[in-house]
């Protein structure tokens, strides 16, 4: 009499072989037990931390047939020590190389100035390029009425509005409330311009200096700093000093991940 094996799986339902993986930085897997879904960020003896799309770390350990792989059942194997190519863009998320950018969306973005644009550029570059979203600036926002009327937001052309120093009672409130709609979004940060979104740690000093009222806020952070009366060298300094999501402040972080998810929303929702 054929004898099964310890587990009671008969020898001809043994489950079949599936690929090992190794666990490299920036693979994206799921844990069907838990149904948690991230990218890889570490891998030690016997365990793999997971990060998801909002931050959530999750460790996992290191099993049999344990993932799930594009729906495909995978086990993780410690990856070697080899170095690889980066795996992250600069706004965290997942790196896809080779990947080709898609021909421009109807929607847009648009932010107040030039910096906010170059920043934005900087560190959600290749996301956008990705998702076909194209940013502008506005010069201000006193016209943003009139632009959003020409521009007819609708279902296939979401328009998102990143504002500096949006808060309650502000011109500029009143302003986004007034062309605020279902395919309309704006959204804003509290810091007087897009340079205090930049940490003070990122530029190696210890706060963003205060500016008088009625004294011009650029000039005035660059004459506290000591530095040359010049604010499009001051800008170029700071920018240069951005490598990545992690050297911005969490309140504008999560304003353009917001505007991003907004305009590549497709008309029906999914």
């Amino acid at each position: 009499m054929r004898q099964y094996s310890p587990d009671l799986t008969p020898p001809w339902k043994k489950p079949k072989p599936v690929p090992e993986v190794p666990a490299e930085p920036g693979l994206v897997v799921e844990e069907p037990g838990t149904g948690f879904c991230g990218a890889v960020i570490r891998c030690e003896a016997g365990t793999v931390t997971l990060e998801d799309r909002f931050g959530k770390h999750r460790v996992f350990p290191l099993e049999p047939r344990g993932f799930l792989l594009e729906g495909r059942v995978v086990t993780l194997v410690r990856p070697s020590s080899a170095p690889g190519r980066p795996t992250r863009t600069a706004s965290g998320s997942v790196a896809v190389p080779g990947a080709r950018a898609r021909v421009a969306r109807a929607g847009r973005i648009y932010v107040e100035g030039r910096h906010d644009a170059e920043l934005v550029e900087k560190v959600w570059g290749d996301d956008l390029r990705i998702e076909g979203v194209v940013v502008e600036y506005l010069e201000g926002v006193d016209d943003l009425p009139s632009i959003v009327a020409d521009f007819c937001p609708g279902p296939d052309a979401r328009l998102g509005v990143l504002v500096d120093h949006l808060v309650p009672g502000s011109k500029e409130s009143r302003i986004a409330e007034s062309v605020t709609s279902e395919y309309a979004l704006v959204v804003g940060h509290p810091f007087i311009d897009i340079w205090e979104a930049v940490k003070p740690s990122a530029l190696g000093i210890r706060a963003w200096p205060t500016v008088p009222r009625g004294q011009d806020w650029k000039t005035g952070v660059c004459r506290a700093l000591g530095w040359p009366d010049n604010t499009g060298a001051a800008w170029q300094h700071i920018l240069s000093r951005v490598q990545s999501y992690k050297d911005l402040e969490p309140a504008l972080l999560g304003r353009v991940e917001e505007l991003i998810d907004f305009v590549t929303t497709s008309p029906s929702g999914v």
